[in-house]
C-alpha cells in the first residue's frame, strides 16, 4: 500500500470512527472506567502514547531527506516543539495523585502515533517547499504559535487550580477562554495542527487535522456535559470546544 493510499485509509477511517468516539467517551481522566482491563499509572501511560509522535515524524524524516536547511526541517522542529511538551514536560507537571488510565488506552494512542508520525514524517520528507505560498507559511505560523499559546496556557490553568491537598479534586476553571468554552486547551490544539495543516499543505498533515477533530471534539462534548452536572452553577452560556459554536 503506497502512502498515499494509507493516508487516504486513515482519514477514512477516522470518518467511521467520529460518531462511534462522539457516542462512546474515551474511559480515562474525569471519565475513567475499569471496565476497559489493566489500568497503568497515569503519568506513565501519557508518557509511554506520546511517545511515538515525538520520536516516529522526526527519526522517519531526517533517515529520508538529503537537505536539513530547509522549511521542512524548520516544520519538524515544530513538531518536536509541540511534543516536547505534550510528552515529557505536561505529564511530568499533572497533579493526578493515585490516577490511572486502561493499558488498553495507551495501546490504542501509541498505534495511533506510530502511524500517525509516519504519515507526517514521509510527506515533510518528499514535499518540495521550493514555490511555497509565504501567505501560507506566515498564516499558518501565526495560528500554530497561538494554539501552541492557547494550549499551555489552559494547561497551567487547570494544573493551577488543584493545591497539593486536594490533587484529584476537579475545581470549576474560570477566567481567559473559560469564560467561553469549557476546553480551551483542546481548541489551542484545533488551532495549532489547522495552521500546521496550513503551513506544510500535504495530505499527510490534513488527516492530521482531521483526527485530532475526531478526537479532540467529543472528548470536549463529554467534558462539557460532565461540568454541567457535576457544577450547578457552571455558566450556561459556555460552549463545549469553539467559542460560538460548539
Amino acid at each position: 500500500m503506497s502512502p498515499n493510499t494509507l493516508t487516504i485509509f486513515w482519514i477514512l477511517i477516522g470518518v467511521i470512527l467520529f460518531p462511534v468516539i462522539l457516542k462512546n467517551k474515551a474511559p480515562y481522566g474525569r471519565h475513567s472506567s475499569k471496565k476497559w482491563g489493566k489500568n497503568i499509572k497515569n503519568k506513565t501511560g501519557w508518557i509511554l502514547m506520546e511517545l511515538p509522535a515525538l520520536l516516529v515524524c522526526p527519526i522517519f524524516y531526517f533517515l529520508n531527506t538529503s537537505n536539513l536547511y530547509s522549511l521542512n526541517t524548520f516544520f519538524i522542529f515544530l513538531w518536536v516543539l509541540h511534543y516536547t511538551n505534550r510528552t515529557i514536560i505536561y505529564p511530568l507537571r499533572i497533579k493526578t495523585k493515585g490516577k490511572k488510565m486502561p493499558f488498553l488506552i495507551a495501546i490504542s494512542a501509541i498505534i495511533f502515533n506510530v502511524v500517525n508520525g509516519f504519515i507526517n514524517g514521509y510527506f515533510l520528507s518528499i514535499t518540495s517547499y521550493q514555490n511555497h505560498h509565504y501567505l501560507l507559511l506566515i498564516l499558518g505560523l501565526v495560528l500554530f504559535m497561538t494554539g501552541f499559546i492557547i494550549n499551555i496556557k489552559s494547561d497551567n490553568k487547570l494544573i493551577g487550580l488543584r493545591s497539593k491537598s486536594e490533587e484529584n479534586k476537579y475545581v470549576l476553571p474560570k477566567g481567559g477562554l473559560f469564560r467561553y468554552i469549557s476546553c480551551p486547551n483542546f481548541f489551542g490544539e484545533l488551532v495549532e495542527w489547522f495552521g500546521f495543516a496550513l503551513m506544510t499543505f500535504n495530505i499527510g498533515s490534513l488527516s492530521f487535522f482531521m483526527w485530532t477533530f475526531i478526537n479532540l471534539v467529543p472528548r470536549a462534548l463529554s467534558h462539557h456535559k460532565w461540568y454541567n452536572e457535576n457544577f450547578n452553577d457552571y455558566p450556561k452560556n459556555r460552549k463545549a470546544i469553539i467559542p460560538k459554536l460548539i
